[in-house]
């Protein structure tokens, strides 16, 4: 690190656990976010103010009025403009070391595969079961840990899927694809706006624990909120040995 970056992040530096040397893994990192709404913009304000080397954001969708309420990452300004670029703009006024690759296309299987091959994270900020199965599937087939939100209404849940680890769920561990299961979004059921600020902190800070190797990160286990009473309760996720995605995939090596 240069003299600027030893400023910049010296309050990471001078906690025990993280220090120079988690500092310099979070430079050394490249997260994919994907999702760039009300998850993704805390948690993509979050890594690149930590200073995250590389952040790849992928979502194809462009900022509406509608979103100002609780995506912090954008503006009057980017509203027309595609919700991955409006990030980008916003993380370089904070933090110009940080490469970031803005990726404007729909998240389907063949790009997730490419861009999980290319990450050492995978953060899951998007609000379709579809998506999400996609983006398991991308991050248990190349073994990369896998921090998911989940918000709606008042409600919000929390969780890390790391395969890696033999005891470690995936996401369809605990949300078989053949189950049937109503879709809520926002556009309808409405959204809590400080809801997604909260648990997309959350998931930055469960990503950075993960990436410098400190505390006890959420692997499984999942973190439930009720914003309503502010109470959060947890539920241990255990393995699915029959599961379809990574039921007989051997775990790998935890770096």
């Amino acid at each position: 690190m240069n003299d600027t970056q030893l400023l910049r992040y010296s309050r990471h530096i001078l906690l025990d656990e993280v220090g120079i040397e988690g500092q310099e893994k979070f430079l050394a990192s490249h997260v994919l976010i994907v999702g760039a709404g009300g998850l993704g913009s805390p948690v993509a304000l979050y890594l690149g103010s930590a200073g995250i080397g590389h952040i790849t954001v992928v979502d194809h969708d462009t900022v509406d009025a509608t979103n100002l309420q609780r995506q912090i990452a954008h503006t009057l300004s980017g509203i027309g403009q595609f919700k991955a670029e409006s990030i980008r703009q916003s993380i370089a006024d904070i933090n110009p070391d940080v490469q970031l690759t803005a990726v404007t296309q729909r998240a389907d299987d063949a790009l997730l595969d490419t861009l999980a091959a290319q990450a050492d994270l995978v953060v899951d900020c998007t609000d379709n079961f579809a998506t999400r199965h996609a983006i398991n599937r991308a991050a248990v087939r190349h073994q990369k840990p896998l921090v998911s939100g989940a918000a709606i209404r008042f409600d919000g849940q929390v969780a890390v899927y790391d395969t890696r680890r033999a005891s470690s769920p995936c996401y369809a561990c605990v949300f078989p694809e053949t189950e049937h299961v109503e879709e809520v979004q926002c556009a309808t059921m409405g959204v809590f706006a400080p809801l997604v600020g909260i648990i997309g902190s959350v998931q930055a800070a469960e990503a950075l624990k993960v990436l410098c190797g400190t505390g006890d990160p959420l692997t499984g286990r999942m973190l439930m909120l009720d914003g309503r009473s502010m109470s959060w309760s947890e539920l241990q996720m255990p393995r699915d040995p029959h599961c379809a995605v990574c039921g007989h995939r051997p775990a790998g090596p935890v770096l």
